[in-house]
């Protein structure tokens, strides 16, 4: 009954290990000048096992994001009966999280870095965008269920994204400058939630030209 336990905690150690390995390389020399080779050596395991946990390199910094990305989602997909998706939307941006929850966790020092290591990879940047679009994307098809007007799902899916984004580059900045506290929690969740208003404001709103 252990075995399944212990196989699962080695991948979990290799993925960590490769991790560990990719993010010392990226910070010394930058993303961009950093093959995969590189890599697998410095976490003693094969090429073939890093693309094996991360089939793009860019997925070794962006693996994250795309999860909360996909849980995200799934709690939207899932929530109760009459909650609109933008109210779903909401009450799981506003839940304190990582850093915004606890801004003297450990990882904080890793995130500086990260953000240093995405500030200066063109590859990373773009690989956020493509990470939003894919968001944005998902969120229109959800609320197409509400919205009978197609540009408007566009407009509220980029701004929900939008949202997040914005509170990922703050985050971001802080912690490489070191100003991640209790305040700026308070602060970016307070901006967020009244960022949410504007975009619940304007769906309330009558749209001209329709009765």
């Amino acid at each position: 009954m252990s075995e399944p336990g212990l196989r699962e905690r080695k991948k979990q150690e290799t993925r960590r290990r490769i991790t560990d390995a990719a993010i010392e390389l990226f910070a010394a020399r930058g993303f961009e000048q950093v093959p995969v080779a590189d890599i697998a050596a410095a976490a003693d395991v094969s090429t073939a096992t890093v693309f094996n946990y991360f089939p793009a390199k860019e997925d070794l910094i962006y693996d994250g994001m795309a999860s909360f990305h996909e849980s995200l989602l799934a709690a939207i997909r899932e929530r109760a009966a009459g909650v609109g998706v933008v109210a779903a939307f909401r009450a799981q941006v506003l839940q304190p999280r990582g850093v915004l929850a606890d801004p003297g966790s450990p990882v904080l020092a890793g995130l500086a870095r990260i953000a240093r290591i995405v500030r200066d990879s063109p590859s990373l940047q773009a690989r956020e965008r493509l990470e939003a679009d894919r968001a944005v994307t998902a969120l229109r098809a959800l609320l197409a269920d509400e919205i009978d007007d197609d540009l408007r799902c566009w407009t509220v899916a980029s701004a929900l994204v939008g949202t997040t984004r914005g509170m990922t580059r703050q985050v971001q900045e802080a912690a490489a400058a070191g100003q991640v506290d209790a305040r700026l929690a308070a602060r970016l969740l307070a901006e967020a939630a009244a960022a949410l208003d504007v975009v619940e404001a304007g769906l309330a709103a009558p749209t001209k030209g329709r009765t």
